[in-house]
């Protein structure tokens, strides 16, 4: 079984997106792909300001849907490991492409498991923990070779984490702490951003029932998972 390490540029930033770009790599094989799509709906400002691909540079490329890059990637991914950076969100877009995943490593879930820093963002990672890769940053092929250079490192930190002796038992790891949430302490966000979840829980209930309330409304790729964790402990709420 092979890590497929892949990351994507869409047309917008939520799970509506469509693939304007795809790029993977094999860990077995080596094999490297890169291909450019037309997408069936617009590139928004808002995508192009993040990854620079603009109507003009995919007029003339095949669909994704049809096209023999998403036969073979299909194929790929129904036997090997995928790996992605936010790999909800990618799966997300695939799935809505018709694409179906199986087993898969979160590098961002990992990241937040085993690793203390300041931001788990791609790019952040890519400077802060020295990982020289040659390729621009939010360009599809560039951030596959930077996710590869991370999920080597990652790989190493798990295996010290959790006293494990060989690279196959931490993917294992990897792959359990990848659906595995967190538990929160304090609240990033609203009117008691910076305030404990434990103080919280003690002095306004309502407002954590109304959160966790609102939280699971949301559609699945969007839900926080961490915080609905966090909430169901402070909430005594079980399953």
């Amino acid at each position: 079984m092979n890590l497929i390490y892949l990351d994507l540029e869409t047309t917008d930033l939520d799970e509506t997106a469509r693939i304007v770009q795809f790029a993977y790599k094999n860990s077995g094989t080596g094999d490297v792909v890169n291909e450019f799509f037309k997408p069936p709906v617009p590139i928004s400002f808002g995508a192009m300001s993040v990854h620079h691909v603009t109507h003009e540079m995919v007029a003339d490329k095949p669909t994704f849907a049809g096209s023999e890059p998403k036969e073979k990637l299909t194929e790929l991914l129904k036997n090997n490991i995928l790996v992605a950076h936010n790999a909800p969100f990618d799966m997300g877009v695939l799935k809505t492409e018709g694409v179906v995943t199986g087993r898969y490593i979160d590098t961002l879930r990992v990241c937040q498991h085993v690793l203390e820093s300041e931001s788990h963002k791609l790019q952040y990672l890519r400077y802060a923990l020295g990982l020289n890769v040659e390729g621009m940053a939010h360009d599809a092929l560039g951030d596959v070779l930077v996710l590869e250079k991370l999920f080597e490192k990652l790989k190493t930190l798990t295996m010290k984490k959790f006293s494990l002796e060989k690279g196959e038992s931490a993917i294992e790891k990897m792959l359990s702490l990848t659906k595995m949430p967190l538990l929160l302490d304090k609240f990033r966000f609203g009117k008691y951003k910076e305030k404990p979840f434990a103080e919280v829980a003690a002095t306004d209930r309502g407002y954590l029932e109304w959160l966790h309330k609102s939280e699971l409304q949301k559609s699945e790729i969007q839900q926080n998972n961490d915080l609905i964790k966090t909430l169901e402990y402070y909430l005594k709420i079980s399953h």
